[in-house]
């Protein structure tokens, strides 16, 4: 009998792949027509930047446990208590800067203001770029009450509460939320979903796992012998190795694998 689900937050239930996506085509467009040069090709060019930067730095380690991407880096503040974050919040605005200001070299455009700007101009356009999945509420609406409701995402707290602040209506959903930069590790280390099943109060048997990320939600679920689900909108390829209890392509899916789930 499932009495706690557990839900991923990015690409799960908020589409934060289409944020950083739509940031990025304003701003590409935006220095298109500023500078003469492709919006299509700058993004590539920054996006390149970026991932190689960010793992040159000496808490790339600490963010691959904690799990922070290269495109929240572009954005984020990472004010958040504690030394490795504090260190990120050191390093990250010339990190913004540069990874625009050497996504342009690569197009031949040698302009550390303009870089400046579009760091600028980005982060402003993914604030203004919240986007959630339609059938979202609709499926924690009706789960409310019926289950004790989890959000367990891997992060900053400062970024991930920016994150709910921008779509408020979401937080008052969960009886718990666990941030993996406040616990301290992140998924998929099972310390971070044992504590979850503590705080609830429920065993790995009474649990159930819902994200999209195999590498971190299905592993790491798996590893404390929890069920999962695999929101795999996309129709991705699996892992041979790493197989969640179920998949599906809509939340909405959910509700026939808990009636068959409860009926065991």
């Amino acid at each position: 009998m499932i009495r706690t689900i557990i839900f991923d937050l990015d690409d799960t239930l908020l589409w934060d792949e289409k944020s950083i996506a739509t940031a990025f085509d304003r701003t590409c467009q935006y220095a298109e027509e500023s500078l003469d040069i492709h919006a299509s090709e700058l993004e590539a060019a920054v996006r390149e930047t970026a991932r190689e930067m960010y793992a040159t730095y000496d808490t790339y380690e600490f963010t691959q446990m904690i799990g922070i991407n290269p495109f929240e880096g572009l954005w984020g503040t990472f004010d958040d208590p504690g030394e490795e974050f504090q260190r990120m919040k050191e390093i990250i605005p010339d990190y913004q800067r540069s990874a625009w200001t050497g996504g342009l070299a690569k197009l031949g455009i040698k302009n550390v203001e303009s870089g400046a700007e579009l760091a600028a101009r980005f982060i402003e356009e993914r604030k203004k770029s919240p986007f959630v999945y339609d059938e979202t509420f609709s499926v924690l609406q009706q789960l409310k009450g019926e289950y004790t409701l989890v959000l367990l995402t891997n992060g900053s707290p400062s970024l991930q509460n920016t994150k709910l602040d921008f779509t408020p209506e979401l937080a008052p959903y969960f009886d718990l939320i666990v941030i993996s930069g406040a616990f301290g590790k992140g998924k998929p280390d099972p310390s971070i979903f044992e504590h979850a099943l503590e705080r609830t109060g429920s065993s790995a048997a009474e649990a159930l796992m819902v994200g999209d990320n195999l590498m971190t939600d299905i592993l790491g679920s798996s590893k404390v012998g929890m069920r999962s689900v695999w929101i795999n909108r996309e129709g991705k390829e699996g892992n041979p190795s790493i197989q969640p209890t179920f998949e599906i392509r809509h939340l909405e899916q959910l509700f026939p694998i808990l009636d068959k789930v409860n009926k065991e």
